[in-house]
């Protein structure tokens, strides 16, 4: 079956990064939502797969920001069409909140920080390392929904990434580039910029490994395959 991703944007300063190289080797057409622009959800007609990606905003901010209702409407749509769906950051709160669990303001999380996978984790998180690092950037954890299943956890912040169905949440970012990484850590205190600028040559490479497993899960896809009657975006990231 053909395959076309629909990737939910909600700042411009956080796209899709690696994940866009992935897409691009395997020749998967996959179009931004861009929801900053837009201010809303659009009807989807050919979107066989759904990416939420991460954002300042909390998913609580619904008179702020109405299409976060919607896209939660979507989210639980889509869930129970069967379609896959990947959150990350914001996104995995998303998929959290659209089930009725409780999103709230925590623990800052900022740079690297090593994740403990779940002794039962299931499906692609049974290949991921017993420890592994990961990069952060968020204040608000969430519950796991009913029916959800906790597949990795931190020391400061326990509840990293889950599965609901056919959804799967990240807290953290795999997407995650070297161009990206020292956009977001212009703003940043000094003492934390050189803290990851020592961090990311040592930890970047493995976290776009695990980028790769999590996208093949989520496609399908182990090797190259051509799509035709969708265009591949143009954008690109380093």
């Amino acid at each position: 079956m053909d395959q076309k991703i629909a990737i939910f944007q909600h700042v411009p300063r956080e796209p899709a990064g690696y994940l866009e190289t992935i897409f691009r080797q395997k020749e998967i057409p996959f179009e931004y939502i861009r929801l900053y622009d837009t201010n809303e959800v659009p009807r989807l007609r050919d979107a066989t797969h759904l990416i939420f990606l991460g954002g300042p905003m909390s998913v609580n901010d619904e008179e702020e920001f109405p299409w976060l209702i919607q896209e939660k409407e979507l989210i639980r749509r889509s869930v129970k069409t069967g379609q896959k769906i990947l959150g990350i950051c914001l996104g995995a709160q998303l998929i959290a909140s659209a089930y009725s669990a409780r999103v709230y303001r925590y623990v800052n999380e900022t740079g690297w920080s090593l994740l403990d996978r779940r002794p039962d984790a299931a499906g692609i998180f049974s290949r991921f390392p017993e420890q592994f690092h990961v990069f952060q950037l968020h204040g608000e954890t969430f519950e796991i929904p009913h029916g959800g299943r906790l597949l990795a956890s931190g020391s400061a912040v326990r509840n990293q990434a889950f599965s609901c169905r056919n959804a799967l949440g990240l807290q953290f970012h795999l997407e995650l580039t070297d161009k990206i990484i020292r956009d977001w850590a212009k703003d940043l205190k000094i003492h934390q910029k050189e803290k990851i600028a020592r961090d990311t040559p040592r930890y970047l490479a493995e976290s776009k490994r695990l980028c790769g497993l999590i996208a093949e899960e989520f496609t399908g896809c182990s090797t190259t395959r051509t799509h035709s009657g969708f265009p591949v975006s143009s954008e690109k990231h380093d």
